[in-house]
């Protein structure tokens, strides 16, 4: 293995540096095997931590079992209605901020590990394995008491969130070696489409086969496979449907991907070594001033958009009154968009470069985000539009209905692009064959303040007992971010 000569004389000098780039592009065997990933594993994050089985779980089991305990009778109904979902959200936010405080705290290790140590794939694979009976278990979490009490569901819901951390670090690890850099935008952004275009597929199979023929008794006349809609069995699915997906399309990746690991380098010696360099690349921060920055402003933009996924569908669920059917049509929709990003993102960078990209992103999900919080089931954009209803169809019957799903639309492109520019900014930044422990550096710059979104949420949340000002909370953390990204000097070859 060769040394950096860009690092002789400093601190790092004497650490190894593998073969950092690849060759080809999106649709080579390598770049599309690493692209592939994300269709098999991004569906679990869509349908399980943004669409379905969380605002299943604030609504349905924390919100209902709340309502059914007595605790809130003192209250008009509407008024004990608004604190169980104010509840839910809080409880769902927490989730995401105990998996966040983990995962600051580990990632980075097993990020500068993975740049020493042996081949990934084993490790990534351990790492799916956990996320794949973690998403099988939630089949039992059911309302009630009945199945998995809830502090086991939320520990399910922790570890599949640490451990899917572990694999976009170990992943994105990857992506240096998949394809020429140039290409790598494109890769990138791929990935992100396929992961999207995976779960809209799921999205559609569970309304066709489970929601619409309990509803509208088409194209089916009941639901399939004996699924019984009054036991949420069509929620709960999703865990094992997402399990299934995950152990049978990763296959390919694991078949065609490049792995950058060392066959049988010491694992022990890695982190180890691994640990020692994150302390000293972080002692030596000034020697990577603009690559610190950006990492710096990703740790507040990347936890705004973290929380603004993770609880803007239970949010929407739990404050415009949306049923499953309307949620699973919102999901599709969004999954469609974020498809869309995926590819957008790459063309965008093309054409503006990384930064600028990564800018507008950022600028049209905190926009975007605070008209769809101007809109309620009363009215929009404040009080100054009256809602009305605008047709008896089974779905999104009023304006505001209408109104925040087109909204949805910017958001799902921006969140999606967005993620595909702050990798390849990364990628551009990073010095060549040390990715792994900048994607590490990167991932903690994504989570070592992910607590942070989620508790400005669930206290303000808490606090004031409305869902909107404690989403308004999140625009903080994507200001901050903006105006740390807009001090990033990029190198020449990028602009």
């Amino acid at each position: 293995m060769a040394t950096d000569p860009a690092l002789a004389g400093n601190p790092l000098a004497n650490q190894p540096v593998r073969q950092s780039t690849g060759t080809g592009g999106a649709l080579n065997k390598t770049g599309f095997a690493w692209a592939v990933f994300e269709w098999a594993r991004n569906p679990y994050y869509i349908l399980i931590v943004i669409y379905i089985f969380a605002p299943y779980f604030a609504r349905d089991i924390i919100g209902a079992d709340l309502l059914a305990s007595g605790q809130l009778d003192g209250l008009p109904e509407d008024e004990a209605r608004a604190a169980a979902n104010a509840q839910g959200q809080a409880t769902i936010a927490s989730v995401t901020k105990w998996a966040g405080f983990i995962a600051a705290l580990t990632a980075p290790l097993l990020g500068a590990a993975l740049d020493r140590g042996g081949r990934l794939k084993p490790i990534l694979a351990l790492f799916l394995g956990s996320i794949t009976i973690c998403s099988a278990m939630l089949w039992f979490a059911m309302p009630g008491g009945e199945g998995l009490p809830v502090p086991a569901i939320m520990a399910l819901l922790v570890i599949a969130y640490v451990s899917y951390t572990y694999s976009e670090v170990t992943h994105n690890a990857m992506l240096s070696v998949s394809g020429e850099p140039k290409k790598l935008a494109m890769i990138s952004g791929l990935g992100l489409g396929l992961g999207n275009g995976a779960a809209t597929l799921i999205f559609l199979a569970i309304a066709v086969l489970f929601v619409l023929p309990a509803t509208v008794s088409w194209p089916f006349a009941e639901p399939q496979f004996g699924v019984d809609l009054t036991k949420f069995e069509h929620a709960r699915l999703a865990g094992p449907i997402c399990a299934v997906w995950l152990a049978l399309f990763s296959i390919p990746f694991f078949l065609n991907a490049r792995d950058p690991g060392v066959p049988g380098a010491s694992w022990t010696k890695a982190f180890r070594e691994g640990a020692a360099s994150v302390w000293r690349t972080i002692k030596a921060a000034a020697q990577y001033r603009q690559l610190m920055k950006f990492l710096v402003a990703r740790m507040f933009y990347a936890d705004g958009m973290a929380a603004l996924l993770a609880l803007g569908a239970v949010y929407v669920a739990l404050f415009l009154g949306w049923n499953f059917l309307e949620m699973l049509c919102y999901a599709i929709f969004a999954s469609a968009c974020a498809f869309a990003g995926g590819i957008f993102g790459g063309w965008l960078e093309g054409k503006i470069g990384v930064k600028r990209a990564l800018i507008v992103e950022i600028l049209a999900m905190i926009l975007t985000g605070l008209v769809q919080l101007s809109i309620t089931q009363e009215s929009l954009f404040l009080g100054l539009v009256e809602n009305r209803e605008m047709w008896d169809g089974p779905v999104f019957q009023t304006l505001s209905d209408l109104a925040y799903l087109g909204l949805i639309s910017v958001v799902a492109i921006a969140a999606t692009a967005s993620i595909s520019s702050g990798r390849t900014m990364l990628v551009t930044l990073a010095p060549p064959g040390r990715s792994g422990e900048f994607f590490g550096l990167y991932a903690i710059a994504g989570t070592i303040t992910v607590w942070m979104g989620p508790l400005l949420v669930e206290q303000f949340t808490l606090w004031s007992g409305d869902q909107r000002i404690g989403m308004v909370s999140i625009n903080l953390l994507f200001l901050i971010g903006l105006g740390a990204l807009l001090t990033v000097r990029m190198p020449e070859r990028a602009t």
